[in-house]
C-alpha cells in the first residue's frame, strides 16, 4: 500500500520544465565520482528529468520514476533512460541493482521511512545515495530581489504546502540513513530574463495552489511591477540558490 499521492506540480509541468534552473555539471560529476560502477542510476522523484538527463550523460542506465504522469509527460526520451511512472516507495526495480539513487528537490514530498526502506533494497552493497536540494533564490538586483522575496513571503506565502517548511530548514530535520560522506560547494547560478524569472515563479506549487483559489494568476499582476523594477540597462540578471548535496554509501558488508 503506497501513501495518497498529491501532484502538486502537474498542472504546471510545461513551465516546471522550462523555467526551472538547470543543475550544475559539477554536482553530477561528484556524483558519479562517488558511485561504485556507473552501470545503473535510479532518480526517483524525477519531474521532468532535470537530474536524471545530466545523470544519462554518465552512467550506461538511468531509470527516473515519479508519481506525477504530467511532469513525465515533459521529459526527454534518451537511449539509456527509462521513465516509470511510480512512488517513491515502490519502484518496481530489482533488489542491489543500483549504483547510485539520487532525490533532487523533492525529498520533502516523499514518505521517508518507506522511501529509505525502498533505498536500501535497491541498493548494490557500497552504492550510493544522493539528496539534492536548493533554497530560496536571491536575485543579484535588490529591487527585483525585494518583489521576488515579497512574492514568495507575502503573495503565495499563504499557499505553500506543509512539507516546504523541509526545504526552508535545509531538510535538518529529516533523518537520512547513512553517515554522511563529505561534499564540495558547488555554486549554482543562472542570468536571466524577466520572463525567465517570471516563468520560474509560475512554476511553484504554491503559485498553483494560488490560481486554484483565487482564480487567477498573481504573476501576471506582478509581471508589470517587476519590469519597472528591472535595472534599465541590464536585459538579464544573475540569479543564485544555496545548491547542497548529502550524499551517504550502503555497507559494503553487514557488520
Amino acid at each position: 500500500m503506497t501513501q495518497s499521492f498529491t501532484d502538486h506540480f502537474g498542472r504546471q509541468a510545461a513551465d516546471y520544465a522550462r523555467f526551472r534552473p538547470a543543475y550544475p555539471a559539477a554536482l553530477f560529476d561528484h556524483l558519479a565520482q562517488l558511485a561504485p560502477r556507473r552501470a545503473l542510476a535510479w532518480d526517483c522523484a524525477c519531474g521532468n528529468g532535470q537530474a536524471t538527463v545530466p545523470l544519462a550523460a554518465r552512467f550506461d542506465h538511468v531509470i527516473g520514476t515519479d508519481a506525477s504522469a504530467g511532469q513525465l509527460a515533459q521529459a526527454p526520451r534518451l537511449p539509456n533512460v527509462e521513465w516509470r511512472l511510480a512512488p517513491a516507495e515502490a519502484s518496481g526495480l530489482d533488489a542491489a541493482s543500483v549504483d547510485l539513487v539520487t532525490v533532487a528537490q523533492a525529498l520533502h514530498w516523499l514518505p521517508l521511512a518507506a522511501f529509505h526502506a525502498e533505498v536500501a533494497r535497491v541498493l548494490r552493497p557500497g552504492g550510493v545515495f544522493a539528496v539534492v536540494f536548493y533554497g530560496k533564490l536571491l536575485v543579484d538586483a535588490p529591487a527585483v530581489d525585494d518583489l521576488v522575496q515579497q512574492y514568495y513571503e507575502d503573495i503565495v506565502g499563504p499557499y505553500w504546502p506543509p512539507e516546504r517548511r523541509h526545504l526552508e530548514e535545509a531538510y535538518r530535520g529529516l533523518p537520512f540513513p547513512y553517515p554522511a560522506l563529505a561534499a564540495p560547494t558547488i555554486a549554482m547560478a543562472v542570468d536571466w530574463s524577466a520572463t525567465d524569472l517570471l516563468g520560474y515563479l509560475r512554476s511553484w506549487s504554491a503559485t498553483a495552489a494560488f490560481i486554484t483559489a483565487r482564480g487567477y494568476d498573481p504573476v501576471n499582476a506582478l509581471a508589470p511591477v517587476l519590469a519597472r523594477a528591472w535595472p534599465a540597462a541590464e536585459s538579464t540578471i544573475n540569479v543564485r540558490w544555496p545548491l547542497c548535496v548529502t550524499a551517504g554509501r550502503k555497507p559494503a558488508a553487514a557488520p
